[in-house]
This record gives structure tokens, C-alpha cells and sequence, in this order.
């Protein structure tokens, strides 16, 4: 049984993808379903960093202007 993870994993997608055995409508939902677990990490690491305080960001070195600009882009931006 497999696990979804909450990471990316580009070699898996690229080997999904270049298997010729899929139907195109399965390639495409796969790629499709990357891109939402892809922006839906983002989406949730942004609140997450939203809500840290000062010191927090500090440890992890950002700045609180770093953080707020991090936290300003759309999901869909790297």
C-alpha cells in the first residue's frame, strides 16, 4: 500500500509520466494532481509561516519582511 507524501517527488512524477502503457487522460490527471499537492503545500507552509513570531523566524533565518514577502505570493509561485 502506498502513502501520499506531502513532498513533491519529481522522479516519481517523471516516471509515471514516461510510462507509455497510461492513457494520455491518466498522464494528464497525475500531472494534474502534482500541481494541487504541489500548491496546497505552499498554501500551507505560507499560513504556517505567517503565524510564526520574530524569534521563530530568526531560528530558521528570515527576517520578518522576508517572511512577509514569502507569505504575499500566490500559491501557484515558487
Amino acid at each position: 500500500m502506498s502513502t501520499l507524501t506531502t513532498t513533491p517527488d519529481h522522479t516519481a512524477l517523471a516516471q509515471l509520466s514516461a510510462r507509455t502503457t497510461l492513457p494520455m487522460a491518466s498522464r494528464v490527471a497525475i500531472k494534474v494532481a502534482y500541481w494541487i499537492v504541489l500548491w496546497s503545500q505552499r498554501s500551507r507552509t505560507r499560513n504556517t509561516l505567517r503565524d510564526l513570531s520574530d524569534a521563530q523566524l530568526k531560528d530558521i533565518g528570515l527576517t520578518p519582511r522576508q517572511a512577509t514577502d514569502e507569505c504575499s505570493k500566490w500559491f501557484w509561485r515558487s
